[in-house]
C-alpha cells in the first residue's frame, strides 16, 4: 500500500481510482464494509483502491477537549493496510483546513488531484467546512462531473450501528467482549515496556510496566485478562490498568504479569490485547492481601484464556467445514 502523508506527494491522479473518505476511527467493522465495497469496485474497474483520512483526527483540532481516539494514525494505517486497499492518502488538518468548503474540496482535492472515478461513502459522512457537503450534495457534483457515488449503509450489532463513538463510549466502561465484536478484532494497548518500581517481582508477579497517556482512550480503570504480543509471539496474561491505590501513587499505568515467562523486555515494543474485565481495583490493607488476591485473578484468567483458545479453534473448524460443503 502507497501512503501519502501531503496532497503535495501526489504528482499525478491515481488510476481509475475508487475513493473512500473518512476519520475511520478503530477500524471497525462498518469501515471494513466500506474499504470491501472500495475493493470490490476498483477491482471490477481495473483502478486503484484508495482511502482518504486526516492527521490530527478533526475533532482533535476543533474540540481537543472533546474527543480520545481509539487508534492513532499508525494503527489506523497498518489497520487499512490489513484491508488490502492500494493507497491510503493522509491530509494533515488544521483549522485553515477546516474552512475549505465542499464544492472546494470535490473540485480541488477529489478531482483534480486524486482523479476520483467512483466515490464510496458511509450513510453518515459529510465533509467541508461546517459538513456542508452532505449526501445528496456529493451525489450532485458526481452527476455533473461524472463520478458515481456509492453510500453504505450502516452495519448493526446487537441492534444498534457500529460506530467509533460507540466503541468509545464501551472501552471506558471495560465492555470489552462487546467491543471486540464491534472492531472484529481486540482492543489493545501498545507501547515499550518501562522499568517500574519492581513491587510486582517482590510479590512473586513481576510485570512489563505501559505507561498510559491521560490523553490516549484509557479503559475502565482495574485487572483485565490480557495477551501479551512480544516478539512475534502470544503469551497469555493479566494486566491491571490504574494507579496503583495500595502503595498510595498516581500515575496511570498498565502493569502485565505474563504467564510462563521470565525473558528481560525493558525498552521493548509490545502489545497488549484487552479480552475481559474481571474486576474493578482495589486498595487492599497489605502486600499478602494483595498478592492472594493476585494468585485468584491468575487463575480465573487461565481458565478465560482456556476458552478462548476453544473458541477460536471451534471457528477454525466451522470455517473449515464451511470451505469443504
Amino acid at each position: 500500500m502507497q501512503i501519502f502523508t501531503s496532497l503535495q506527494d501526489i504528482t499525478q491522479p491515481f488510476h481509475r481510482p475508487v475513493v473512500t473518505i473518512g476519520n475511520f476511527d478503530g477500524v471497525h467493522l462498518g469501515h471494513q464494509l466500506l474499504f470491501s465495497e472500495v475493493l470490490i469496485r476498483a477491482r471490477r474497474s481495473g483502478g486503484t483502491a484508495v482511502a482518504v483520512t486526516f492527521d490530527p483526527h478533526p475533532l482533535k483540532v476543533l474540540r481537543p477537549e472533546g474527543i480520545r481516539l481509539i487508534s492513532s494514525t499508525e494503527q489506523k494505517s497498518g489497520l487499512i493496510l490489513l484491508a488490502g486497499m492500494d493507497a491510503l492518502v493522509i491530509i494533515p488538518f488544521d483549522r485553515q483546513f477546516a474552512q475549505m468548503s465542499a464544492a472546494a474540496f470535490v473540485e480541488d482535492i477529489l478531482c483534480r488531484t486524486l482523479g476520483v472515478q467512483e466515490l464510496v461513502i458511509g450513510y453518515d459522512y459529510a465533509l467541508g467546512r461546517g459538513r456542508e457537503g452532505t449526501i445528496d450534495f456529493l451525489r450532485r457534483q458526481g452527476e455533473e462531473r461524472g463520478f458515481p457515488v456509492t453510500v453504505v449503509e450502516a452495519h448493526y450489532e446487537d441492534g444498534l450501528p457500529v460506530s467509533s463513538t460507540r466503541i468509545r463510549q464501551l472501552v471506558t466502561e471495560g465492555r470489552m467482549q462487546e467491543v471486540r465484536r464491534l472492531l472484529g478484532r481486540c482492543y489493545h494497548i501498545r507501547g515499550e515496556v518501562q522499568r517500574g518500581r519492581q513491587r510486582g517481582r517482590g510479590l512473586g508477579f513481576p510485570t512489563a510496566n505501559l505507561r498510559i497517556s491521560e490523553d490516549d482512550l484509557c479503559p475502565k480503570q482495574g485487572v483485565y485478562v490480557t495477551q501479551v504480543i512480544c516478539g512475534g509471539k502470544m503469551y497469555g496474561s493479566i494486566s491491571n490498568i490504574g494507579r496503583n491505590p495500595t502503595f498510595g501513587e498516581n500515575e496511570l499505568v498498565a502493569e502485565t504479569h505474563i504467564f510462563d515467562f521470565s525473558d528481560d523486555i525493558y525498552g521493548q515494543p509490545i502489545r497488549l490485547n484487552l479480552l475481559r474485565h474481571l474486576r474493578g481495583e482495589i486498595k487492599f490493607n497489605s502486600p499478602d492481601e494483595l498478592a492472594s488476591q493476585i494468585r485468584r485473578d491468575v487463575e480465573t484468567a487461565r481458565h478465560v484464556l482456556e476458552d478462548a483458545a476453544k473458541e477460536r479453534l471451534l471457528a477454525c473448524e466451522e470455517a473449515a467445514d464451511q470451505r469443504m460443503l
